[in-house]
């Protein structure tokens, strides 16, 4: 472990271990040479597949680019960067559950597309402008009529069960 204070490699102690609410190991360090304190993470590292990309060339999943990606289109948006990483996670996991070797990089993103309406319809529409190719104004107005009655049609439902 090397110290992101003063340098130090393989020089430190755990003072505490936790578990991450996401499945991880927090351990908090002691640098012995200079001793400053830091916090690593330790995740497992599961096979995800690797995705094809519309023109067919293959990429490896990257969840960072992922939840950049979404964060972007949340961005000024009340929209908890828990929320992407919870986020985030479900879909790396999905993508592990498949058990595939390739999936189409098209299931990554109807995932985010789902995950994002859930979370804020503007922050969805955002995406789904740039996911959907949404290039004119009569695609975007059609996008978001769709949503709306969507969110319509909920809010008569919860109406009728009450």
């Amino acid at each position: 472990m090397k110290c992101p204070y003063c340098g130090a490699t393989g020089a430190s102690r755990v003072v505490d271990t936790s578990h991450d609410a996401r499945g991880g190991i927090r351990r908090r360090r002691e640098c012995l040479k200079c001793g400053e304190r830091f916090s690593t993470y330790e995740r497992a590292i599961l096979a995800t597949p690797m995705l094809i990309k519309s023109g067919g060339e293959r990429e490896a999943f990257d969840r960072e680019k992922l939840i950049q990606g979404m964060r972007i289109a949340c961005a000024k948006r009340p929209v908890a960067a828990a929320d992407l990483e919870r986020l985030a996670d479900q879909i790396e996991a999905k993508l592990q559950r498949m058990g595939k070797a390739e999936v189409s990089s098209r299931v990554v993103g109807d995932m985010a597309i789902e995950g994002l309406k859930a979370l804020d319809a503007i922050a969805y529409i955002r995406y789904a402008i740039v996911y959907l190719r949404l290039d004119n104004l009569d695609s975007v107005r059609a996008e978001i009529n769709k949503l709306l009655a969507e969110q319509d049609s909920k809010a008569k439902g919860s109406q009728a069960g009450r």
